[in-house]
């Protein structure tokens, strides 16, 4: 709950309690507890990082996405790019739909991230080494991965934020 001081918290945490304890339930006392959300350093909740009024995916989120991005986007495997992306879509559209809250700026490195594991795919297929770098982004545009079908984050992003008026 957002309040205007502590004392305002705490009496919000004490209502909480008696609603909670009325219903049968218990708040865990570890797990349960008053933040000062305007402060530097912030505390993570259901894998988002809320500080200083904003939020965006914690660290351990990112990590475990950019992993199964790594896990599904290996030079080696012998399918078609476009069938790349279409397996890369459902990753990516379930954990914008989680995520679409977060500050705009956590978006842009994902789809970076994405778009470069694709950019080695194709560098391996051209019997290049290395990630995709310099000339790979003129010979492979972000526009060509659109073409392909691959799910962006940003455009998303920016097309919930219009569609909500925020």
């Amino acid at each position: 709950m957002l309040c205007g001081s502590q004392a305002e918290a705490q009496r919000a945490l004490e209502t909480l309690g008696a609603w909670v304890a009325t219903n049968g339930l218990s708040l865990h006392p570890n797990k349960t507890r008053l933040v000062d959300a305007s402060q530097p350093g912030g505390f993570d909740f259901r894998g988002y990082h809320f500080e200083r009024g904003m939020r965006w995916p914690r660290a351990k989120s990112l990590k475990q996405l950019k992993a199964t991005l790594r896990q599904k986007t290996r030079r080696s495997q012998g399918r078609s790019l476009k069938a790349i992306c279409a397996d890369l879509n459902g990753t990516l559209r379930g954990w914008f739909e989680y995520f679409k809250h977060s500050h705009y700026t956590a978006f842009e490195p994902i789809d970076q991230y994405t778009r470069g594991r694709l950019r080695s795919i194709l560098r391996k297929r051209h019997g290049k080494k290395g990630r995709g770098r310099g000339l790979d982004h003129q010979r492979w545009p972000n526009a060509y991965f659109t073409a392909l079908g691959l799910f962006a984050l940003k455009p998303a992003h920016a097309a919930a934020r219009q569609s909500s008026g925020r």
